[in-house]
C-alpha cells in the first residue's frame, strides 16, 4: 500500500481552493500523473459525481473511475477504482487568514491481486517523486486562481 501525507500552504482563499479541488476534472493541472480526467456523470459536481481518469506513473498507464465521496467546505475525498487498485485522495482545507489555505493532502493507493507485488517499489517512488511534485503542482494551480 502507498500511504503519503503532505501539508502545505497556498496563497488562495479557502473557498476558491475548495471549488477547484472538488472538481476532479481539474486534476491534470495539479496531479503529476493525471493525463486526462473527464466527468462521466451528469449534473453539477456533488457527492456521487464520477470522472474517468487516465494516469501515467513510472511508465505505466492506468484508467480509474473516481467518485466524489465527501464534499464539505473544508474536506474533500475522492476515491478511484479499477481492477488492480483503489486510490483515495483525502484533502482537508484550513483557512489561514483571508488569503491563504493550508492543505492537508493524504493519498492512499491499495493494490489488488498481482499488483500487490509492486506496492513497496511504488511507495518509494511516491515518496521520492510523486508527493513532492503534487505539492508543487497543486500550489501553482491554486495560486493561479487569484
Amino acid at each position: 500500500m502507498v500511504d503519503v501525507t503532505r501539508t502545505f500552504t497556498a496563497a488562495v482563499p479557502i473557498e476558491k481552493a475548495a471549488a477547484f479541488l472538488r472538481d476532479f476534472s481539474n486534476a491534470p493541472s495539479w496531479d503529476p500523473g493525471t493525463q486526462s480526467c473527464t466527468q462521466i456523470s451528469d449534473g453539477p459536481v456533488a457527492v456521487g459525481t464520477q470522472w474517468h481518469n487516465v494516469s501515467k506513473l513510472f511508465g505505466i498507464t492506468t484508467e480509474l473511475t473516481y467518485t466524489l465521496v465527501t464534499d464539505e467546505p473544508n474536506h474533500i475525498v475522492l476515491e478511484g477504482k479499477n481492477k488492480t487498485a483503489t486510490s483515495v485522495d483525502d484533502i482537508t482545507l484550513t483557512a489561514e487568514g483571508d488569503r491563504s489555505t493550508r492543505i492537508d493532502y493524504h493519498a492512499q493507493v491499495e493494490f489488488n491481486g498481482a499488483a500487490k507485488v509492486a506496492g513497496p517499489f511504488l511507495k518509494a517512488g511516491f515518496e521520492a517523486k510523486v508527493a513532492p511534485d503534487t505539492v508543487e503542482k497543486m500550489t501553482e494551480a491554486l495560486e493561479r486562481l487569484n
